[in-house]
């Protein structure tokens, strides 16, 4: 065969639009695996963690399909879209566009809530700002807004009662002009006589009696009405409105009555006007319609008087108040102030804060309410504490100064719009006698419930109902998709931040139901992770239904639900990291129960994990939980026996992650570290002093950078690193462990990589290169590092070891034996030391 020339495709009896073929493939641990999967059904990926199946599924083929898709645009487009690497396989064939859901946090932006991601709150937006009616935040009535057409009829009906009626215009409210000017201005608008400060007059009677030292409010006199028939009404209102900005007023001599219309909503009560409602006015993403206070976050940074005092032993004198100290370096300044109101106040800055009433720390705090104290003979205003530091963090320019106030800041619930992001004038919008807010507020399940009941007997008038009914029929398309993959419990305005990473994937899939694309190739990374059986039944309903529209379904899992339903099953082992990378069972579900492999023994019954004979007594002692109320509990207690396993567990959505996380977990973090975060609402916790520490471990990334990888999180890396400077010749040549580090500039990394192993080229028109550094040829480090060896391996050689090889090879060193070891029960045996944390798995950094 010619250099250059394709190879022989292989043959299969199934069309290719049927299969989708993988020849070769050999990203990350697979070993060369070719594989045939078919199209347009539900395939299980299976296998032990580590094996190599997201590497097949997400690493191969959804990369493939979605450089594929990338290189169709134009090389316009393509500088604007993030390129991906092209996977290591030699061939694949029958491939469609890809779709990858997976649990990688789609969005940290404290901004985005389930509404918006699933654009629900988009179509709530359309729908308020098109049929809401509106109040008066103040006087709490239903605003008016007058169309030129409706004033124009009103003001013909009052005509034709014979009533003496002028058309006026608002002009100026309280202004003092040279009176040469003030009627310049006035003729140049055209109408001859005015209504200045409540007197008609022409305008040149106006002239004789104005004068610089008077106050005007000045109203045009735009018509006066004789005649309704002839006169043309409708351009007087039009230019009444014009100069009146929207407004006109209409008065009757006769009768002394006086109205006023506006094109702008206006309280009937109170006068106010109110801008036109539209979409961006519920945005709490937009100026707006934001809450001014909190930016449409809905929390705000307070400083907090506990933080601002971590040791209440220490006197004012001593710098009991860490801020002031920390910041300014210095508290001399602040402390003449303290011991100047002291001295006006009546107490002692030499006193233990503790030992201080409320009332004066009260004044420490939030100062003497603008008295003035004398410092150096200068009259000097103490603001307080609080205050002070609440100013700084918000007017200084600097970085540090903000982040160390921010230390002594918790997050409150925005005092303004009471946590529902709005400005005063869109929560008083409503809809059913609901705001914007309420609705979000509802769970999934009540959105339906609602909107459904609304929709059959809509109670709206005609021209409303007609354009409320298209956008409620696909607000319920996407609610019923989101109640349809579990989700039911889950509120609109639930923060995506705060979703399991199984939440937040199904989430994402609701919105692919939505769609009804056919023709793509789906990959999900274990959906049901987090979803109670109860409901997994609604996941792979929802799943069947993608694969009915004509879509392939390729889903990487352990559940044996999931496996059960699968079309087609394909095991990748036999075992994890080196072990694994091999397709050693695959077919459909009568087929894959015959196989000998570890994951069909288990899913027939064969094997299984038997339940102790004994369970542990524990220690005797208990933690009590009492009146736990946090979001959906219901004042409950709770008991956690201690020295035992407890495992919490419900329906989703049933109160667990509140108990055990946000009222459990921060109420401890907060008893033994002073944490900030604000435990959830209960009475009480009993049992505080049976424990003496607290350690959360969860799904969150263990590092944000290719830096950060397993040996330097766990701390293991520090102890190879102390051991490569314990070697002769590293002794000899003076290196000490950031030599080791590749990390460290001007240590013992390479410079031209910057300790990271490769070099990015950047293509405008491309995908980025990652190409391996030519100086240290991937190893990170400079020759001086590599020329010490540790039994004959460099420190770059260890990075490549397994934790398995690492605990072999380090056997005689049992500090790094103990952690390898804690990390090979964990069932991570087959990592490499050298890993970049941003490549592991969410079960893989837990």
């Amino acid at each position: 065969m010619l250099w250059g020339m394709p190879a022989k495709k292989p043959t299969s009896s199934k069309p290719a639009h049927d299969v989708l073929r993988i020849r070769g493939a050999r990203e990350h641990n697979l070993k060369n695996v070719s594989i045939d999967l078919p199209k347009n059904q539900l395939v299980v990926i299976t296998g032990l963690s580590g094996s190599g199946k997201s590497s097949l599924a997400f690493d191969t083929i959804y990369a493939e399909g979605q450089r594929r898709y990338a290189e169709s645009l134009s090389a316009y487009a393509r500088q604007f879209m993030e390129m991906r690497d092209k996977p290591d396989v030699d061939e694949i064939q029958g491939l469609s566009p890809t779709v990858a859901i997976d649990q990688r946090a789609g969005a940290n932006n404290p901004r985005s809530t389930v509404g918006t991601v699933t654009e629900v709150y988009d179509l709530l937006r359309l729908l308020f700002s098109r049929i809401g009616i509106q109040q008066c935040p103040f006087c709490q009535l239903p605003v008016k807004r007058y169309t030129p057409g409706e004033i124009v009829e009103e003001l013909r009906a009052l005509a034709r009662k014979e009533s003496d009626l002028y058309v006026l215009a608002p002009l100026f409210d309280g202004v003092v002009m040279k009176p040469r000017e003030l009627l310049q201005r006035l003729e140049r608008t055209g109408c001859e006589a005015v209504r200045a400060n409540g007197v008609l007059m022409p305008l040149k009677q106006f002239a004789k009696v104005a004068n610089a030292s008077t106050r005007y409010v000045i109203e045009l006199v735009v018509m006066h009405i004789t005649d309704v028939k002839r006169q043309d009404i409708s351009g007087a209102v039009d230019s009444a409105l014009e100069f009146g900005n929207g407004t006109l007023l209409l008065v009757d001599t006769n009768e002394g009555d006086e109205k006023s219309y506006s094109t702008k909503a206006r309280c009937i009560q109170c006068n106010r006007t109110f801008d036109q409602v539209e979409p961006r006015s519920f945005s709490f993403n937009s100026p707006y319609g934001a809450c001014p206070r909190c930016t449409g976050l809905g929390i705000t940074l307070e400083v907090d008087a506990d933080l601002v005092i971590p040791n209440p032993r220490l006197t004012l004198a001593e710098g009991a108040i860490q801020p002031w100290t920390r910041i300014t370096g210095s508290n001399d300044k602040y402390h003449k102030l303290l011991e100047a109101v002291a001295r006006d106040c009546g107490f002692s800055v030499d006193v233990a804060v503790q030992d201080l009433p409320k009332p004066v720390m009260d004044i420490v705090f939030y100062g003497t309410d603008g008295k003035t104290h004398l410092i150096e003979g200068k009259p000097v205003v103490f603001e307080g504490v609080v205050p002070n530091l609440t100013q700084r963090h918000a007017e200084t320019d600097s970085d540090y100064v903000r982040k160390e106030i921010e230390q002594y800041m918790r997050e409150q619930v925005c005092p303004i719009c009471t946590g529902k992001r709005l400005k005063q004038e869109a929560l008083f919008v409503k809809v059913w006698e609901q705001s914007i807010a309420d609705i979000v507020q509802f769970s999934i399940d009540e959105c339906v419930l609602f909107f459904t009941q609304k929709g059959k007997g809509s109670g709206l008038s005609r021209g409303n109902e007609a354009i409320a009914q298209p956008i409620i029929k696909e607000m319920l398309v996407r609610l019923c998709d989101l109640a349809q993959v579990g989700l039911g419990y889950v509120q609109l305005d639930r923060s995506v931040a705060s979703l399991s990473g199984g939440e937040a994937q199904r989430v994402r899939l609701s919105t692919q139901l939505s769609t009804g694309l056919i023709g793509v190739i789906y990959v999900l990374d274990e959906p049901s992770i987090g979803l109670h059986p109860a409901d997994n039944q609604k996941l792979i309903d929802t799943l069947k239904e993608l694969r009915d529209l004509g879509n392939t379904v390729i889903v990487v899992e352990h559940d044996a639900a999931m496996m059960n339903a699968a079309d087609y099953l394909v095991d990748v082992g036999p075992g994890a990291g080196k072990h694994g990378g091999n397709i050693i069972g695959q077919g459909t579900l009568a087929q894959f129960k015959k196989l000998h492999t570890s994951t069909a023994q288990y899913l027939t019954g064969a094997d299984e994990i038997s339940a102790p004979k004994k369970y542990r007594k524990g220690s005797g002692n208990t933690v009590v939980v009492q009146g736990a109320t946090g979001f959906n509990l219901k004042n409950i207690d709770a008991a956690f026996p201690l020295g035992t396993l407890i495992c919490v567990t419900g329906v989703s959505g049933s109160g667990k992650s509140t108990l055990v996380i946000d009222i459990l977990g921060r109420a401890l973090a907060r008893h033994f570290y002073r944490a900030k975060d604000e435990p959830g609402a209960h009475k009480s916790i009993k049992g505080l002093s049976f424990i003496d520490k607290v350690i959360a471990i969860d799904q969150s990334p263990i590092g944000r950078t290719p830096r950060s990888n397993p040996a330097t999180y766990t701390g293991v890396f520090t102890l190879i690193r102390d051991t490569f400077t314990e070697v002769q010749e590293a002794r000899a040549r003076g290196y000490d462990a950031g030599k080791f580090s590749f990390n460290v500039k001007g240590g013992g990394r390479c410079e031209a990589c910057a300790g990271e192993g490769y070099v990015r080229i950047p293509m405008q028109f491309l995908s980025d290169v990652f190409v391996e550094c030519e100086a240290c040829e991937g190893k990170r480090y400079n020759q001086e590092a590599l020329e010490i060896h540790y039994r004959g391996k460099t420190i770059a050689d260890v990075l490549e070891m397994t934790v398995e090889e690492a605990r072999q090879f380090f056997s005689d060193t049992p500090a790094i034996v103990e952690k390898l070891r804690l990390l090979e029960e964990v069932g991570l045996g087959y990592v490499s030391l050298g890993q970049p944390a941003t490549t592991l798995s969410g079960g893989e950094a837990q």
